[in-house]
């Protein structure tokens, strides 16, 4: 099976045409919770917190030179662009199938423990879509380099992977869930 089509096993709802005008975010369905809640503590919390602080500059006076309106409005310039960008993100959402998913061969929602050959280094990661990743939670997204050369491999098989800072080979120790 190739890396593109296990993707396309793994989700839950089907492509329509609306899929290919906008780019296709795969998610679990716990990265999805996640946003969502983020989504909702920046509208019920922070929006209504900017617009306090506008209402409060913009009663101490003069618009023109009134620096705590101007810093007001930039965050909430800012907070507007954060909250249009996580509905984009979730209107274009793909939820994947975690029972679909196999410990047979490296994929997306894999735990993985490699090896780096040349160091003995061994480090362990969750191979998750680009927005879930967090590499301070050991989730490492599908499109990295070395997520990208590691797919489709099984234990024991090494894989070589170009890095900006060269070739690293790593070994696949353990594929799980």
């Amino acid at each position: 099976m190739s890396r593109n089509s296990f993707l396309f096993n793994l989700v839950l709802s089907t492509t329509t045409e609306e899929d290919f005008n906008m780019a296709v975010n795969y998610m679990t369905e716990e990265g999805y919770r996640k946003l969502k809640e983020e989504l909702l503590e920046l509208e019920s919390v922070q929006r209504p917190l900017i617009t306090q602080q506008i209402i409060e500059a913009r009663d101490k006076g003069d618009l023109s030179e009134n620096a705590e309106y101007d810093a007001a409005k930039e965050a909430q310039g800012l907070l507007e662009l954060k909250i249009s960008q996580i509905k984009s993100t979730l209107a274009s959402a793909r939820l994947i199938d975690e029972s679909q998913i196999s410990t047979h061969e490296i994929q997306i929602m894999n735990r993985i423990k490699i090896k780096n050959v040349k160091t003995g280094q061994i480090m362990s990661y969750l191979i998750v879509s680009e927005i879930e990743a967090n590499l301070r939670e050991g989730k490492l997204s599908v499109n990295t380099p070395i997520a990208q050369g590691l797919l489709g491999k099984k234990v024991g098989e090494k894989a070589q992977v170009e890095v900006p800072s060269g070739i690293l080979e790593f070994e696949v120790l353990e594929i799980s869930l």
